[in-house]
């Protein structure tokens, strides 16, 4: 029996057990369930061993889920082609009801043979420890404002009400210190609460003064500092955009960057009626969030104060250039959004979008250290048809550095 050149390998990972089909690029060629393996690297190890005598190029495919990048980088460490595709883009029909591992797997190799998935970006592994360090401390903030609600709901039934403004700073906790409740079951709720409030505090500057040491260690450093120059872009909001979008520069154009984190509007065309709505608000959730949020920065005239001043001095003339800019076209964008009746809540996510194109520009005039030989296999993008990569069989390598665009 003759080989098939290309094998495509359909996965459904879970946290014990890989469901695996493949199926030829033959034409004609039918989906073969193979059946289900553990997660070990001895079970992943027969299973290619298994294939490499059904075919002489094998590709795996898995959705992108819970149980993260592992089985990628390992498929990657051994040079075989893996892709991770997006759940939410995965074609299904309206009428199926029915879901197993089994229909998962044959689905994934033979949409995949078809070229109607889509594959996202894979991090690095630095990439993602700074990933991971920058949502420990948004979930942080998350529980911080929980325990100050808490506290506050808890004060607000006992009729306990402050004399100064309840900002939680030096007079509003030296006024907590003072605080007495009614009964002593009550006071032991009270100081735990105080005590869940002052831990979450200290937690979050752990993490954020952590978060300013690894960054100096990081290959897009130099990104996250230019980007530093622009209006409401931060230090923690600099990181925890280029930790969630990863390399900036695998974008063709800024549109691509706008849409991979869903800012564009959403639209719908028929015939001759054209309507557009909210925003698409696809990608990274956290990238989009904090540009949001930073572009409320932009409501207010445009200046250069001694703090920016101090701040720009280190910075080349070309970010100083697309600094400036941004921000006499996003200020007076801004004003005039105002002045026309805009929603006070859809002004600032206007200008989050164009701020994406200032921080797209800014990152194609920074140098950045290229991966290493052995990362480079892990820049995957969002790529409509991943079965353009491949010309009789045989896959098209990128050189070490260079990153496909994104298509979101």
């Amino acid at each position: 029996m003759s080989q098939s050149r290309t094998l495509f390998i359909g996965m459904d990972v879970h946290k014990e057990t890989i469901a695996v089909a493949y199926v030829a690029q033959d034409h004609g060629a039918e989906v073969t369930y193979f059946g289900t393996i553990g997660t070990r690297q001895s079970d992943l190890d027969t299973l290619i061993r298994t294939m490499q005598s059904k075919a002489q190029h094998l590709i795996f495919i898995y959705e992108a889920g819970p149980c993260g990048s592992w089985l990628y980088r390992s498929l990657q460490q051994k040079d075989y082609d893996c892709w991770v595709v997006a759940p939410s883009l995965i074609p299904k029909k309206a009428g199926e009801r029915v879901k197993t591992d089994r229909r998962d797997a044959v689905q994934l190799a033979r949409l995949a043979r078809s070229g109607d998935l889509t594959s996202v970006y894979v991090p690095t592994v630095e990439d993602e420890a700074l990933r991971d360090l920058t949502r420990a401390r948004e979930d942080t903030i998350s529980d911080l404002k929980d325990a100050t609600f808490r506290l506050k709901a808890f004060l607000l039934r006992q009729d306990i009400r402050s004399a100064g403004r309840a900002n939680w700073g030096p007079a509003h906790l030296r006024w907590l210190s003072e605080v007495v409740c009614p009964t002593p079951a009550q006071h032991i709720v009270f100081q735990a609460y105080v005590r869940a409030v002052n831990e979450h505090t200290e937690r979050l500057g752990r993490l954020a003064q952590e978060l300013r040491e690894h960054v100096k260690a990081w290959r897009v450093h130099p990104v996250v500092d230019a980007l530093q120059a622009l209006r409401g872009v931060p230090c923690t909001v600099a990181i925890t955009m280029v930790a969630a979008i990863g390399d900036l520069t695998r974008f063709d154009n800024p549109s691509e960057l706008m849409q991979f984190l869903g800012l564009v509007p959403s639209a719908y065309s028929s015939g001759e009626r054209r309507q557009q709505g909210g925003m698409t608000k696809t990608g990274h959730t956290h990238a989009r969030r904090v540009l949001v949020e930073g572009a409320w920065a932009y409501r207010y005239p445009a200046k250069v104060s001694r703090h920016w001043q101090l701040r720009l001095e280190n910075q080349p003339k070309s970010i100083q250039d697309i600094r400036w800019k941004a921000h006499v076209r996003l200020c007076k964008r801004s004003q005039r959004l105002v002045a026309k009746g805009k929603h006070a809540h859809v002004v600032p996510v206007a200008m989050a979008r164009e701020l994406v194109g200032f921080v797209w520009a800014m990152a194609q005039e920074v140098p950045v250290t290229r991966y290493s030989p052995m990362d480079h296999l892990r820049d995957h993008s969002l790529v409509r048809n991943p079965l353009s990569r491949f010309a009789n069989g045989h896959a098209k390598r990128r050189s070490p550095g260079v990153v496909e665009p994104s298509a979101a």
